[in-house]
């Protein structure tokens, strides 16, 4: 009897694999399926939590690198070990004793690299060998795309090589961080600073090229400009329009105006008008990546909450596979869903007549390799499931399908008239628009930012004039101020890693960043946003993304070398797409690695002496001084990760808070107020020596110890 083990990427996903099929059994660590035509023994599906396994810490390898020393750099193991992720214990040994009763195992973790990394490296931990392995490829979780994916599995040779690459880029990223994020933190420790910092291959460029453009806005030097602008009068009303002439030179632009001997107001006339039909097809269909610069746009929607969302309508059925990096699908995505063009109408209200032939702008099976586009699935949600949806999953839900809708609408449809006025010779230019047909844009006249963006596109009404008509204008001199760029958003950090490309100067380095789509991947982009921000190196206001003072230090430290720029995700990703294709070695690419980091050690320690680290350092330390210390009346009291102390410590002072006090934590502003003379609020559930909880207020006394405080009644507390 022939055993198959399935392997989902997690619980809901292996819930949805289920739910294609008749279940015989439910566990807590698996589903068993009755037998049916796909699986004439049965079946059973277990699943991992995400990643069960990772690579272990240095200390594992080596206790010696488990305190942080500059000695200890480069920590290079060598040989590079797993071990099962703390808290998934139960899991893993679940999903190892099903292996070994296997017979034929599938991969049915998602269709991507990391899904690749999360199967086989489970896998080789549990030591299972000799098994026949096979691969389900499915973008969608609807009933009968499950059912044809297992009636149809690949082998895992391909995926097999996506693990190795993908094996390759894990290790790389742990030996940059490991070393890098010890160099940098040990080295800025000794200048003073009191925190750590996190490098990474990704993450530590990304924040660079935010830096930049805060430098570019911080140094911005507005400059006036002048033009010619004229209010026009004709018969049916007025316009305005503006003369080709553009200067810094406020006198270069008046002496035009003297030379054709305009001032105030003067006679022209309509010197031509040029009607022509313009038409705009709808917007391509949503890979992740643009979805989410429209949701941030939009809805002021966070990339890693889009990312939430759409695998949380992915699991519901209704979209397609969300980490995709592909606008186009195929014939077969397509006569699907022209045959539900109806269904989707109901579901957004707007009748329409539509074509039923495939658009190449959308409809291209060459282009689409892993993963199509983001798409709804033939699943029609009934009124109750979408009253059901929360906020954020109706909004991406109805971006999805109105995207594709528009593929099959009309075009939009206006007719532009530009309009050149003569003025003494001097010739000024007018467009406006006249929408003739909506089309597509019906779809999304509810979105009032589209709106605002159609409203704002440079053009006017016009009023009806012909051809030689007489006009009457006020021409003036217009002063205009250049004005500084705008602090990224959110969702334009995603397109901004994206097409990072684009600011390398090494035309091969470019070319692999336009291939590989920049920094990151569409599945990770948004985590990487989210690691940024917890390591506390940006902060987002209003949507708006700006550096702080510790991100500032981060790039002055980096400044120079690969770890601040995109060419260093080139230079992997050019060679990793080698190992992924069986043409690279994974030892050739990490002994290149380990001399990078090798270089890094060497080099470094002599480029952190600019008056701008040292400075950052210091506006650090003082953002992080929550008071005078009370005890040498010299030193600050500043936080550190486990307790308050005094920034005069190496001068011998030892005055300190504890971070926490009878298993209580004391939060920045109770330690303010123990610093002032005040009590804490009440703080309940403190633990005394005999385990009994009781309720307190906190004091310091004279000699800076901390005392409670009971219904005004005062015992010394022992411990501190």
């Amino acid at each position: 009897m022939s055993r198959v083990v399935i392997l989902a990427e997690k619980p809901s996903q292996a819930k949805a694999y289920a739910e294609a099929f008749s279940v015989k059994n439910k566990t807590k660590t698996s589903i068993e399926l009755n037998s049916c035509s796909t699986f004439p023994n049965g079946a059973t599906i277990t699943w991992g939590i995400g990643h069960l396994v990772e690579l272990k810490q240095p200390e594992e390898y080596n206790q010696e690198w488990k305190k942080w020393s500059l000695s200890s750099l480069p920590i290079l193991p060598g040989q590079y070990e797993f071990k099962i992720v703390y808290g998934k214990s139960e899991q893993f040994n679940a999903v190892k004793k099903l292996f070994k009763e296997a017979d034929t195992i599938i991969n049915s973790c998602d269709i991507d690299r990391e899904g690749a990394n999360i199967f086989n490296s489970i896998l080789n931990l549990t030591g299972v060998k000799n098994k026949q392995i096979k691969r389900l490829w499915i973008n969608s979780l609807e009933v009968d795309e499950v059912r044809k994916g297992f009636a149809n599995l690949h082998d895992n040779q391909k995926d097999l090589l996506l693990y190795n690459e993908a094996k390759t880029r894990q290790i790389a990223d742990w030996l940059v961080g490991m070393n890098g994020s010890r160099l940098y933190t040990l080295l800025l420790q000794q200048k003073g600073l009191k925190d750590s910092l996190a490098i990474g291959r990704v993450q530590s460029p990304t924040v660079y090229l935010i830096y930049q453009r805060q430098l570019e806005i911080e140094n911005f030097k507005p400059k006036p400009f002048y033009e010619i602008e004229g209010d026009f009068t004709v018969a049916n009303g007025n316009y305005r329009g503006r003369a080709k002439v553009k200067s810094e030179k406020k006198e270069e632009v008046q002496a035009i105006l003297n030379q054709h001997h305009i001032s105030g107001q003067n006679e022209g006339f309509v010197k031509s008008i040029t009607k022509n039909e313009k038409r705009t097809k709808s917007p391509k269909l949503h890979s992740l990546s643009t979805l989410q610069a429209s949701a941030n746009k939009k809805w002021k929607t966070s990339p890693a909450n889009v990312l939430k969302t759409m695998q949380s309508l992915y699991e519901k059925k209704l979209v397609t596979y969300p980490r995709t990096d592909t606008q186009f699908i195929t014939e077969n995505e397509y006569n699907y869903l022209v045959s539900n063009v109806e269904n989707y109408q109901k579901i957004v209200g707007q009748q329409f007549d539509y074509s039923k032939v495939p658009n190449k702008r959308y409809v291209d099976g060459s282009k689409v390799q892993e993963h199509y586009a983001i798409i709804p699935t033939k699943t029609i949600p009934s009124e109750s499931t979408l009253q059901d949806l929360t906020g954020d999953e109706k909004n991406i839900y109805f971006e999805v399908l109105r995207t594709t809708l528009g593929m099959f609408h009309s075009d939009y449809i206006c007719e532009e008239t530009k309009v050149v006025t003569d003025v003494k010779n001097l010739e000024f230019e007018t467009t406006g628009n006249i929408e003739i047909s909506k089309g597509w844009k019906e779809l999304f006249k509810n979105d009032e930012k589209n709106e605002n963006q159609t409203k704002n596109e440079g053009s006017q009404a016009l009023p009806v004039f012909q051809k030689n008509e007489r006009v009457v204008s006020v021409v003036k001199l217009k002063e205009g101020t250049t004005t500084a760029p705008k602090p990224y958003t959110e969702g334009e950090l995603i397109s901004m890693m994206k097409t990072c490309g684009k600011l390398v100067e090494n035309e091969e380095e470019m070319e692999i960043l336009k291939e590989v789509e920049g920094l990151g991947t569409e599945a990770t982009r948004s985590g990487i946003i989210e690691t940024i921000k917890k390591h506390g190196y940006i902060e987002v206001k209003k949507n708006m993304v700006s550096v702080t003072e510790k991100g500032k230090i981060l790039c002055q430290s980096i400044e120079g070398n690969l770890l601040s720029s995109p060419s260093m995700t080139a230079k992997w990703e050019g060679y990793l797409h080698k190992i992924g294709s069986g043409e690279g070695s994974q030892d050739v690419f990490l002994s290149n690695i380990e001399k990078f980091l090798t270089n890094l050690i060497n080099e470094v320690p002599g480029k952190l002496n600019s008056d701008s680290i040292n400075n950052g350092i210091e506006t650090v330390q003082k953002a992080d001084e929550i008071g005078q210390c009370p005890k040498c009346k010299k030193g600050s009291i500043v936080h550190r990760k486990t307790f308050y102390s005094c920034t005069t410590y190496k001068d011998g002072c030892k005055f300190l808070i504890p971070g926490t006090f009878l298993g209580k934590s004391i939060s920045t502003s109770n330690a303010q107020k123990l610093l002032n003379g005040k009590k804490t609020g009440l703080i309940k559930g403190l633990k005394g020596k005999s385990g009994k909880e009781f309720d307190a207020y906190l004091k310091l006394n004279q000699v800076g110890k901390i005392e409670f405080e009971f219904n005004n009644q005062k015992f010394f507390s022992q411990k501190k």
